[in-house]
């Protein structure tokens, strides 16, 4: 049977179940990534199940998204993050060295290989061919222990690519096409396979950028063919050596089809404050602008600073624009200061920043009140800058450097010059020096645990009965940037879940921590919420911190694939609306009754009794067996140390 590349590698890698659309598999991965802002919790998970050692063939732990120390906690995570790396066998990646998806790809990534991280963008690493999903946190540490890691297999949607791109068009336009064309659940348990001609003109790092957004399309993985340009940039980072063939069969077919005409492309832009609210850069163009930033895991690449510093030069950008740059990794930053660009960026008026997350996740280069920012970041959720009320805007390099030398949004071929063509570096330049490999093994490392580090709460099992009252009801498309806000004031307690909870829905319900924290002690509460709940970050602290504070039910019209599977790992139970228009039927207040959870089974519905209203709701989910052992358990972590 002629089989797709995503299938190829489902099939490569499936350990238990049928790769049927829809149904409940089973995965082993080669390779686990973590960054600091969810590792903390992936270690304290893996000290909580009690490991010895990771039984992975690579796992890395990076430091990338907190890096401000204003005070000790985010040193202090540092510190215990490298101490949990030496004891569990990780590699890990120092403060400085960068961004954890470019810098995986370049010295890690393995055509053929499956990789799982605790990142949603995690996906990024299928730009050479790897299987790559982003997950929670317990869902990687599940993983590093050796064990399966279970998702419903995915539809695959293939999407030819044919032409080329025209001037002053580049990858991040290809993605907010799609982004265009079907918004911000589009991609919902599919993964997205990249064909055809048009590929010959996309570099790998062209690839990265498209891959590594497929997160905010909300699909399980996004992946290309490990072809001539994949063995091209492995040979230039003198990794040659791993390259391996890999294409889809002649003839095969897909469960969806799209085509693209890279051709008929123009520069695109996604208004404030969603990756899917895209229109024409022209459209927007004359809107004043306070901010152009480059930089990020969405555009990683050399020619995406090259690029920019080739625009600006010889230029000043506008009086009133904070033009920031971002280098991806240490080795880049040291590319742009051989090649002579970072030298352009600054004289022009750049404001260089260390390499690392930094303002996409709002860690820094926060906008001006209610002021515009241009940025090539994934993401422009509310808030997630760090500013309450920004208008983040997210575009290309040729876009948002156009615009900081206007003083407003500027369509990029409006520019009077020649488009500058950047070639992808050459020789092999990897620098691994702030890497620590993992330790030889020897007697165990303690620990280093600061003050501001606690251990996993404890979660109790579902009981029988639930009887629940609504706390929020919750409309569409919910990010967990809104229930668990990102930014240097909130994640550096990221190792600290009594603290964070304190932060839970600030946006949406200032009210939300006090009113569940006295509903915690009456036996907690549940959630009514629309379509696509969680989208976004795989934070799992969106999970577990309402959790901490009592949640036990979550009812959707939808959710979002890895905030789902977070709930069942910390023991929330996640039902779906069988008719969806009883979502207008229920009212914020409405107590919750469920009986017989003991019996929770797959395909089995339930019932949810509305106290005082004899008003009846049925209600569905998509649990495997093993995931309802482990909610009656009360979560993952649970449920593996009763196996062990």
């Amino acid at each position: 049977m002629k089989q797709n590349l995503a299938q190829k590698l489902l099939q490569a890698h499936l350990v238990d179940g049928r790769a049927e659309p829809g149904e409940a598999i089973g995965l082993r991965f080669d390779q686990t990534l973590c960054q600091d802002a969810t590792g903390t919790l992936v270690m304290l998970t893996l000290e909580a199940m009690q490991l010895d050692r990771v039984k992975t063939s690579l796992s890395v732990q990076y430091v990338d998204h907190n890096l401000i120390q204003e005070d000790n906690k985010n040193p202090d995570d540092h510190r215990f993050l490298l101490s949990a790396a030496r004891r569990f066998g990780l590699w890990y990646s120092r403060p400085g060295n960068g961004i954890s998806h470019p810098l995986h790809m370049l010295n890690f990534a393995v055509p053929g290989e499956a990789l799982i991280g605790s990142d949603s963008h995690t996906p990024a690493c299928g730009a050479v061919a790897m299987l790559a999903l982003g997950a929670g946190g317990a869902d990687v540490a599940t993983a590093m222990a050796g064990e399966p890691v279970y998702l419903a297999m995915p539809e695959v949607w293939g999407i030819e690519l044919r032409g080329s791109l025209p001037d002053w068009v580049s990858a991040k336009d290809v993605i907010l096409e799609l982004l265009r064309r079907h918004g911000v659940a589009g991609g919902v348990n599919r993964i997205i396979e990249y064909h055809g001609p048009g590929l010959a003109g996309l570099s790998a790092m062209d690839r990265h950028v498209i891959a590594n957004m497929g997160a905010e399309l909300g699909a399980t993985s996004s992946v290309f063919p490990s072809d001539g340009e994949v063995r091209r940039f492995l040979d230039s980072e003198g990794r040659g050596q791993v390259w391996r063939d890999l294409q889809a069969d002649k003839g095969c077919d897909y469960d969806h089809h799209e085509l693209i005409e890279l051709g008929a492309l123009e520069p695109l832009i996604a208004r404030p404050s969603s990756p899917g609210n895209v229109v024409p850069v022209a459209e927007v163009a004359g809107e004043p602008i306070y901010q152009a930033y480059i930089g990020s895991s969405a555009n990683p690449g050399f020619r995406d600073f090259a690029i920019a510093a080739a625009i600006v030069r010889g230029r000043t950008v506008a009086d009133e624009v904070s033009f920031d740059i971002n280098p991806t990794s240490r080795q880049l930053l040291q590319r742009l200061i051989r090649s002579g660009d970072l030298a352009d960026l600054i004289a022009a008026g750049a404001r260089l920043h260390q390499a690392g997350c930094n303002g996409c996740i709002g860690m820094g280069q926060a906008p001006a009140t209610g002021q515009n920012s241009l940025r090539t970041t994934p993401r422009n959720f509310a808030g997630r800058s760090g500013t309450a009320d920004d208008k983040v805007w997210l575009c290309s390099p040729e876009t948002a450097a156009a615009s900081a030398l206007q003083g407003c949004i500027t369509d990029p071929r409006d520019l009077n010059m020649d488009y500058p063509h950047i070639d992808p570096p050459s020789g092999a330049e990897l620098d691994s020096t702030l890497f620590v490999p993992p330790s030889e093994g020897g007697p165990p490392v303690e620990l280093v645990k600061g003050p501001n580090i606690a251990s996993l709460p404890e979660l109790a099992p579902l009981p029988q009965r639930l009887e629940l009252p609504v706390l929020l009801k919750l409309g569409d498309d919910v990010s967990t940037d809104e229930i668990m806000p990102a930014g240097a004031r909130v994640l550096p307690f990221r190792s600290n879940i009594p603290k964070i909870a304190e932060f839970v829905f600030e946006q949406l319900a200032p009210a939300y921590v006090e009113e569940a924290g006295i509903l915690r002690e009456q036996g907690g509460h549940a959630l009514l919420v629309g379509e696509n709940y969680g989208q976004g970050s795989s934070r799992e602290h969106a999970a577990i911190a309402p959790r901490f504070l009592g949640l036990r039910l979550v009812i959707a019209k939808s959710f979002a694939r890895i905030h789902w599977q977070n709930l069942v790992n910390y023991g929330v139970l996640p039902l779906t609306l069988c008719d969806p228009h009883d979502y207008d039927q229920l009212a914020q207040g409405d107590v919750m009754v469920l009986e017989a959870l003991h019996d929770l089974a797959p395909g089995r519905r339930l019932q949810a009794c509305i106290k005082g209203r004899g008003q009846v709701v049925e209600l569905a989910h998509q649990l495997s067996q093993r995931q309802c052992d482990q909610l009656r358990a009360g979560g993952l972590v649970n449920w593996l140390k009763a196996r062990t």
